[in-house]
C-alpha cells in the first residue's frame, strides 16, 4: 500500500469518526436553551455548554433565546372625540428560564400572540379618552398593556419586562388643526401680556400725573397762602400807622400793579405793555395815584412822629 493510499484512508477514518462523534455531542450557546426530544417525545432541556445525546434516538427539536426581545406594534384606533390616531407600542419580553417547556410547546408564535393582546388593550383604552387625554395619559395606556400581557403571557412561559407608548400620530388634518389652535392660543397669551403691559403703563402715567397735579395744587395753595399772609401783614403794618383797611388795600393793589409793570419793563424782549383803554381808565389811574401819594405821605408823617418821640425820650 502506497503512502498516498494510507494517508487517504487515515483521513477517511478520521472524518467518519468525527461524523459519528458529532451525533453524540452538541453545543448550546450562552443565553440559549435547547429542546431535546427522544423518539419524537420531549426528553430534556439543555443549557449553554457541551451536551450529549444518543444518535438516531435523540433529536434537537428547537432552541429558544433567553435574551430580552423587543416587539414594536403600530395600532390604528379612534379616540372618544372621533379622531383617528396611530399608536406605536413597544414591548420588551423574555423567556422565563424555568418555563422553557411552556414557551416552546404552549405557544407556536409568541410575536403574533403579543401583538393580538396589544391591539385588544389599545383599542379598548384609547376610545375612552379624548385626543388630548391620549397624549397626557400615555403611561396609563402602557401600564394597561403591560398588566394585560404580564398576566396572559406568564402561562406561556414569557415575562413582560416593559411596555412603552413610543409614538402617537394623529391624522394630518388633525395635526394641522392642533397647530392652528396652539398658534392662536399663544397669540392670545401674547396679546394679554401686551395689554397688561399697556395697562400698567397707563396706570403708572395716570398716577404720576395725579401726583404731579397734587403737588402742583399744594404748591399753588402754599403760594396763595403766603401771599395772603403777606398782604395781611402789610395791612396790619399800615393800620398801625393810622391808615384804615380800605386805603391800605388800595395802596397794596396799586403797588402790585406798578411792580408788575416794572417787572415787564425789565425783560429785554418785551416791547408792548397792555393798559386799560376805556374812558374812565385815565381818571381811575389818576385817582389811584393821588390815593397812593396821600397814603405815602401819611406813612411818612407817621414814621417821622414815631422817630421824634424816640429822640425826645433819649
Amino acid at each position: 500500500m502506497s503512502i498516498f493510499s494510507l494517508l487517504f484512508y487515515s483521513i477517511l477514518v478520521i472524518l467518519l469518526f468525527l461524523s459519528f462523534f458529532s451525533n453524540f455531542v452538541f453545543i448550546v450557546n450562552q443565553q440559549t436553551s435547547a429542546i431535546v426530544e427522544r423518539m419524537g417525545k420531549f426528553h430534556s432541556i439543555r443549557h449553554a455548554g457541551l451536551n450529549f445525546k444518543i444518535p438516531f434516538l435523540d433529536n434537537i427539536e428547537g432552541k429558544l433565546t433567553l435574551k430580552i426581545q423587543q416587539l414594536d406594534v403600530l395600532v390604528d384606533t379612534k379616540t372618544k372625540d372621533n379622531v383617528f390616531v396611530k399608536v406605536k407600542v413597544s414591548v420588551q419580553f423574555k423567556v422565563i428560564q424555568h418555563k422553557v417547556f411552556d414557551a416552546f410547546y404552549k405557544l407556536d408564535n409568541p410575536h403574533s400572540q403579543i401583538t393580538s393582546y396589544i391591539f385588544d388593550v389599545v383599542r379598548a383604552e384609547v376610545p375612552k379618552m379624548r385626543l388630548d387625554d391620549v397624549f397626557e395619559r400615555k403611561d396609563h395606556i402602557a401600564s394597561a398593556v403591560k398588566g394585560e400581557l404580564k398576566e396572559a403571557m406568564l402561562d406561556y412561559g414569557y415575562s413582560i419586562i416593559k411596555a412603552l407608548v413610543t409614538d402617537l400620530d394623529p391624522d394630518d388634518q388633525v395635526k394641522q388643526a392642533m397647530n392652528r389652535i396652539n398658534t392662536a392660543e399663544r397669540e392670545k397669551v401674547a396679546a394679554e401680556y401686551k395689554a397688561e403691559a399697556e395697562r400698567i403703563k397707563i396706570v403708572a402715567k395716570a398716577k404720576a400725573e395725579a401726583e404731579s397735579k397734587k403737588l402742583q395744587g399744594k404748591g399753588t395753595a402754599d403760594q396763595r397762602r403766603e401771599i395772603a399772609r403777606g398782604i395781611l401783614e402789610s395791612v396790619e403794618v399800615l393800620n398801625n400807622v393810622g391808615i384804615n383797611s380800605q386805603e391800605a388795600s388800595a395802596l397794596i393793589v396799586v403797588t402790585q400793579h406798578y411792580d408788575t409793570l416794572q417787572s415787564m419793563g425789565e425783560k429785554g424782549n418785551t416791547n408792548m405793555i397792555l393798559l386799560p383803554n376805556n374812558p374812565g381808565s385815565a381818571n381811575d389811574m389818576l385817582n389811584n395815584m393821588i390815593t397812593s401819594f396821600n397814603i405815602s405821605n401819611k406813612i411818612g408823617e407817621a414814621f417821622r412822629k414815631k422817630n421824634n418821640k424816640k429822640i425826645q425820650k433819649k
